[in-house]
């Protein structure tokens, strides 16, 4: 692995082994907050770095960044899409 700069393997949101091969597709389409989660441990793990992880799956930094704020403040449920939908609009997530 001579000039490698990624880890080879990362713990991942549930304590499984994240590798580059069970990382989430790069054409999904439908973002569950688990797939979030993997994404954002791979790059804090050293799988990917953060430009990589915004090429690979067509994301914003701008939105990479908001996933890892909410995953940090509030866990996986902050990921979740009808949360995000509720804090957009003002409402109050529970």
């Amino acid at each position: 692995m001579r000039g490698s700069k990624h880890a080879a393997h990362v713990i991942g949101p549930d304590g499984s082994i994240l590798t580059q091969a069970s990382l989430p597709p790069v054409n999904l389409k439908r973002w569950v907050a688990r797939r979030k989660a993997e994404v954002i441990a791979a790059v804090k793990g050293g799988l990917l770095t953060m430009p990589e992880a915004c090429r690979r799956y067509s994301i914003s930094n701008e939105e990479f960044l908001e996933w890892e704020r909410h995953y940090e403040s509030e866990g996986l449920e902050g990921l979740r899409a009808s949360a995000k939908s509720l804090r957009g609009k003002g409402g109050t997530v529970h």
